[in-house]
């Protein structure tokens, strides 16, 4: 039985992973074919496998699906006579926005497998021991559930004392002692069997829970059991995700025990506190009401939200990288292929056509709906479509209602495609091309908007419809509505990097 169990999730975590590379190299191949079509001597393809497939076969989701049965036997054996033990795994270093290192560890595809085969076990005897307001991790908890009731507290207190406090390191320094006391403590159903593997695991460290395994996960929710407890015990309120935690409380006495409670996990765990980036106790209030508390804010930050009593956003970091990206979508299409000296294969926009000018607002749209259109959701929002699935980048954010901050991304957005054209205009007739007074150089923020909903390419029209950020929000607000949170957010949201 378990033979078969790991033969099904290794072929499962093999499928993943090579769909995850195909994807890569598709994408390498696009974008060699686009070289191609317009630089001159284009830059030669290059295919790369990730360093540590080159370590061990058993990385490589090809050679493990194809002795797939092999390796299941041998794992199950191993772990039925207790002598399962997991090769190292590969660490890399990347770089944080603070200027430290990340550690990013990868398991052998046999070692990732048992670990999520005992994640499962655990979780299916065990979740219903976590605090309601842990978030993470869990398959009855997500990011978003964590944001409603984060806004819906805000909401109706709009003068809150909030505690906000960062860990430094926090899966690379939990005390291993702390660790096993807590499966031995509170109530959790560990055997034998899946206490050996943890041990594998976790030994592998001289500190800390080994990141890149499923097991981790559960041993992080575990270790802050007793931080959650003794929140609730203080009469705190709290939303935790894995080591991201917001307390807040209306007595001003009350949330000053956080702190308290905060410093003796620290001790406990080992778990040192980043008094750097922790903002501390703070009042949070509308802007504009008077405070006697000296330190005051309107809003604060979780995950990729900015959370104020009366509305939700994305964050200022959260959408900076959504601009950022934009933009790069406008120069990759629109003044990348025209600023060489040669141009080749690029074609002019002429008789009021512009093809780079298409793909550049599709690129868009599809970055912010997935694969949705302004017609699917106008019909959505009519009622004609009954439900639709989002996976557009806006689709990680499903909760936002700052619907002031959503108009001026539409401001900034039409701005931005008109700078560009305004740019490529000017590149354009540098080079002896007469485009000014054809489409799309003669359009202007009043209606640039209207002409692309009306324009015809091919036949077709919706194709250069400007995305509109107000637009998609509304469609997830009635996607919430009808189907709830799970089905509307991107289904990826757990894992995305906020």
């Amino acid at each position: 039985m378990l033979e078969k169990v790991l033969t099904q999730m290794i072929e499962h975590e093999c499928n993943k992973l090579a769909e995850r590379y195909h994807n890569y190299h598709n994408g390498v191949e696009f974008e060699h074919q686009r070289n191609k079509r317009r630089i001159k001597n284009p830059p030669k393809k290059e295919i790369n496998v990730p360093e540590y497939w080159n370590q061990d076969k058993k990385f490589n989701p090809f050679y493990v699906k194809k002795h797939s049965t092999q390796i299941a036997k041998s794992l199950a054996k191993k772990l039925e006579n207790g002598t399962y033990e997991p090769f190292p795994p590969y660490v890399m270093f990347v770089d944080k926005k603070d200027g430290g290192k990340r550690e990013i560890v990868v398991y052998q595809i046999p070692d990732a497998v048992v670990s999520t085969y005992i994640y499962q076990r655990l979780m299916a005897k065990n979740k219903h021991r976590f605090s309601p307001t842990s978030y993470a991790y869990r398959n009855d908890r997500n990011v978003h559930f964590a944001i409603q009731d984060i806004a819906i507290e805000l909401k109706n207190h709009p003068r809150v004392f909030v505690a906000e406090f960062d860990f430094r390191n926090f899966f690379g320094s939990i005390s291993h002692e702390y660790l096993y006391e807590q499966l031995d403590k509170n109530g959790f159903l560990v055997n034998s069997f899946e206490r050996n593997v943890i041990s594998k695991f976790v030994q592998q460290n001289e500190e800390g829970v080994p990141q890149g395994t499923s097991i981790s996960l559960f041993l992080a929710n575990l270790a802050c059991w007793r931080l959650d407890r003794m929140l609730e015990d203080a009469g705190l309120r709290f939303a935790r995700y894995a080591d991201d935690t917001v307390i807040w409380s209306n007595s001003y006495e009350k949330i000053n025990k956080s702190y308290e409670i905060i410093y003796k996990f620290s001790v406990d765990t080992g778990i040192e506190i980043n008094f750097n980036k922790s903002d501390g106790i703070s009042l949070l209030c509308h802007e504009g009401m008077p405070a006697e508390f000296g330190k005051t804010k309107n809003h604060i930050e979780f995950l990729g939200y900015k959370l104020s009593g009366n509305k939700t956003s994305i964050k200022e970091a959260s959408t900076l990288k959504i601009k950022q990206q934009i933009s790069y979508l406008l120069y990759r299409n629109l003044l990348q292929p025209i600023k060489p000296t040669v141009l080749k294969a690029v074609t002019i926009p002429n008789n009021n056509e512009d093809p780079a000018f298409v793909t550049a607002i599709m690129q868009i749209r599809r970055y912010l709906y997935g694969k949705l259109n302004d017609q699917m959701l106008r019909l959505f929002l009519t009622g004609h479509y009954k439900r639709l699935t989002f996976k557009g980048i806006m689709s990680f954010y499903p909760l936002i209602n700052d619907e002031e901050q959503l108009k001026q991304l539409d401001g900034w957005l039409v701005a931005t495609i008109l700078n560009t054209l305004k740019l490529r205009e000017k590149i354009l007739v540098s080079r002896g091309y007469n485009v000014s007074g054809q489409f799309p150089f003669n359009m202007n923020k009043d209606n640039l908007v209207e002409v692309c909903r009306k324009a015809s390419v091919k036949g077709k029209v919706g194709l250069i419809q400007i995305p509109s950020f107000m637009r998609i929000y509304k469609a997830m607000q009635q996607g919430i509505e009808n189907d709830g949170i799970e089905f509307t957010m991107n289904p990826k949201s757990n894992t995305y990097n906020y």
